[in-house]
């Protein structure tokens, strides 16, 4: 396919500002036997996350008694994309972002809690239009919450790209497969602490900055419907008692 052109007349294919995100819908706890869970739909991506634990962690030689440990499994449904991402199994990319993630989350989950167990965070991608990565940290956030174990914050994320010598945010498929850079960005956004920042291509350092600056701006939509959404979820409780 013939490279297209990303930006005419400041406006992207799908029609957004350069800083505009897709439309982000998070539902809580869709997955009843686990701890916790949520569902987005992130533009096109349609994303489950399920967290089990905390419980002892197995096999033994893998316990830490000092803290639980964190275990993280992205995968993609083998029917979520037409590329080769959507091959089922712990594929080499899958591999990479389960380690990420589960890296975001070893710096806001409040391990020492917990001793000598495992808490595990599953994220199934059913359907993928690129920025995968962000919408399920963003997704197990939510059902990291919805499970009770304890955070220091609820991270988001969020991606910024180039396209066409403008940075733009949330990068959809087509954007992530022909655009010059891709830079996801996870934050914790009580503190702004930057958790995940990651980036294919090149930016030059004000590009950097102002892309941090972009993600943190969008983190205050995110966050918002993170909390609403289990804002609504428990007031859906209430309700019914």
């Amino acid at each position: 396919m013939e490279k297209p052109t990303l930006i005419i007349n400041g406006k992207r294919l799908d029609g957004r500002d350069p800083s505009t995100m897709r439309e982000i819908k998070i539902s809580v706890n869709p997955i009843k036997n686990a701890a916790g869970s949520a569902y987005i739909e992130w533009g096109n991506n349609k994303i489950v996350s399920a967290i089990y634990g905390p419980r002892e962690a197995l096999p033994r030689h893998t316990q830490d008694l000092n803290k639980a440990v964190i275990k993280c499994r992205y995968t993609m449904a083998p029917f979520s994309s037409l590329e080769e991402h959507g091959r089922p199994g712990m594929n080499r990319r899958a591999i990479e972002i389960s380690k990420v993630t589960r890296e975001v989350f070893e710096n806001v989950v409040l391990t020492d809690l917990f001793p000598g167990t495992e808490i595990n965070i599953f994220i199934e991608v059913l359907q993928s239009d690129g920025g995968t990565r962000a919408a399920g940290i963003t997704c197990a956030s939510v059902a990291l919450a919805a499970s009770g174990i304890p955070m220091r914050d609820m991270p988001f994320a969020v991606s910024v790209g180039k396209a066409e010598d403008t940075l733009i945010l949330d990068m959809d498929k087509i954007e992530d497969n022909y655009s010059t850079a891709d830079m996801p960005i996870a934050v914790n956004p009580r503190t702004k602490e930057i958790n995940l920042l990651q980036m294919d291509g090149e930016l030059t350092s004000e590009e950097i900055h102002r892309g941090i600056e972009m993600v943190i701006k969008a983190g205050e939509i995110i966050s918002k419907i993170q909390k609403d959404a289990l804002l609504d979820h428990y007031q859906e409780i209430e309700e019914r008692i």
